[in-house]
């Protein structure tokens, strides 16, 4: 129900777990385990929390639901953009060009200047291609 808010959550930095497949009771669990605040458009869901953190997400549109997190919450000075891995929601670590030449197609190798690695899944990121409207869509998201 929310797994684009989930993703640009992480492209914003913030810690996010997303279990696409995990039912209700999974989902309280986890969240009670981890002591996360659930989003939801579940009323239903939410009305299940007894005293945990929730968040009635009010809109369909996954660009209001990141507003609405990130104003909620207040956010804006939290934000750090492109510092988590999308898969394992772990912190990245950056990486000197060097570190990457092995790790990353000769071409990305010669073209890009910064990478970073997930210490987790050893996936490698770089600012490529899609870099620019990213940064601007992040731009309007936080605006």
């Amino acid at each position: 129900m929310l797994g684009k808010l989930a993703k640009w959550l992480k492209i914003l930095g913030f810690d996010t777990a997303f279990s696409p497949r995990a039912d209700d009771d999974d989902l309280l669990a986890l969240a009670r385990r981890e002591e996360r605040t659930l989003l939801s458009r579940d009323r239903a869901l939410l009305q299940r929390t007894k005293g945990m953190a929730f968040l009635l997400i009010e809109s369909d549109d996954w660009e209001d639901q990141v507003r609405q997190v990130v104003d909620h919450f207040r956010l804006r000075d939290a934000v750090r953009p492109h510092s988590r891995c999308l898969e394992c929601n772990v912190a990245l670590k950056e990486i000197a060009k060097e570190e990457a030449s092995k790790l990353v197609p000769a071409f990305v190798f010669e073209t890009a200047v910064e990478f970073a690695l997930c210490p987790s899944c050893g996936r490698v990121f770089w600012p490529g291609t899609h870099f620019q409207a990213m940064s601007a869509k992040l731009a309007d998201l936080i605006r």
